[in-house]
């Protein structure tokens, strides 16, 4: 088990009869705790050379696992970065007032607020340049609700291209954005579908907002992501990470979590010690519901524009399968590694896959190894299995 597992596992009990979290909540638990569990199931590898086993678990497939989770990262990255043109991008992060910040945890539906507004910000602004050219351009939207302390605050990464592509097929190029207008049309799109969505109630909130924020809502917009490549490791070091890495969690005695992170103001190195629970409290807060979209396109982006596929993609079309063969585990491991998990441990030959074990079978794992060296025989044999 990885620390994180052990955390959950040590505590299951009390978070499910104690904390009485959403059900969405315990099934990615549950799917964390048993990843890579060989009773669960998984996939039995053999040398014909040499006799040689390996037993190779399955894993959980959720977003809330350290381990599954940085994969699904990897692999939404590639996919993103097929769909990038090859422009330059800014990097926009649209934020909210902190009084607001509970809305979205008491309501999660909210959340879809957010996306709507920063769809409506950026569509009208590059309107607005030219109503008659209709200029649209590329946009991903990714929403994170933690910060690096692991507190609940929602907010919104985009990645924007600094330019539209006209109905006639005319492409501007946009380097100057204009601020004001970002964080006054955000707050007021954002409080709008707000006030829609909640009510008359949500008046008074409303008033109050825009009287302590009169310059609008804090919207940052790194520039210069202009080269593809650099934009796609972007990609996948920031807008795809999970909540947060094993490797941030620095020690775990049973009663306490001790976890460091880097202030985002001036980079400074912070250290926590907190008890177990409340560490729990503020992960399983984090996981969405299900089939709820972190990741949206819009724009050139969007799925249904299908006349823009003549523009120039980031990723060329023939290296697509390259870049998705080396997403394979076998393939990440010799990349993190340096080693083939598959090559045989003792002559070097590249293993065979030999069988599926589901753990509704109930088939013990002696019983497994006895019938992979059975097939193994055959096939060195050769005879049909």
């Amino acid at each position: 088990m990885n620390i994180l597992q052990k955390i959950f596992n040590d505590n299951y009990e009390i978070i499910k009869y104690s904390l009485h979290p959403r059900h969405v909540v315990m099934e990615n638990i549950e799917k964390m705790i048993n990843c890579g569990d060989p009773s669960f199931g998984g996939a039995m590898y053999g040398c014909s050379h040499c006799g040689e086993l390996k037993f190779v678990p399955f894993r959980c497939h959720s977003k809330f696992c350290p381990t599954c989770g940085n994969k699904y990262s990897n692999d939404r990255s590639t996919m993103m970065s097929f769909k990038l043109i090859r422009c330059t991008h800014r990097h926009c992060v649209f934020t909210i007032d902190e009084e607001l910040r509970h809305f979205f945890l008491d309501d999660r539906s909210l959340l879809d607020c957010l996306f709507h507004a920063v769809r409506s910000v950026v569509l009208e602004l590059f309107h607005k340049m030219n109503k008659s050219k209709n200029f649209v351009p590329g946009f991903v939207c990714v929403l994170h609700t933690f910060g690096r302390p692991l507190e609940w605050n929602p907010h919104i990464h985009c990645l924007l291209t600094e330019g539209g592509f006209s109905d006639d097929g005319f492409w501007r190029v946009i380097k100057h954005f204009n601020y004001t207008y970002f964080r006054k049309a955000f707050q007021t799109a954002l409080l709008n579908e707000m006030e829609l969505h909640i009510g008359p109630s949500f008046k008074k909130t409303k008033a109050a907002i825009y009287k302590k924020d009169k310059n609008g809502f804090y919207v940052y917009a790194k520039p210069n992501l202009c080269d593809p490549s650099t934009v796609v490791k972007y990609i996948s070091r920031y807008l795809g990470r999970p909540v947060i890495a094993t490797s941030r969690i620095d020690s775990y005695n049973g009663e306490t979590v001790t976890f460091h992170y880097n202030k985002h103001e001036d980079n400074s190195y912070v250290q926590k010690t907190i008890p177990v629970l409340d560490f729990i409290k503020l992960l399983i807060q984090h996981i969405p519901e299900k089939h709820f979209k972190m990741t949206r396109y819009y724009g050139l982006y969007a799925r249904h524009r299908e006349s823009d596929k003549k523009l120039t993609k980031a990723v060329p079309e023939f290296k697509h399968k390259i870049i998705l063969d080396f997403n394979k585990w076998r393939n990440l491991f010799l990349l993190s590694f340096g080693y083939d998990p598959l090559n045989c441990p003792k002559c070097n030959h590249t293993m065979e896959f030999l069988e599926l074990y589901h753990n509704h079978k109930r088939v013990s794992l002696v019983e497994l190894y006895e019938r992979a060296m059975a097939k193994l025989h055959c096939r060195s044999s050769g005879k049909a299995t």
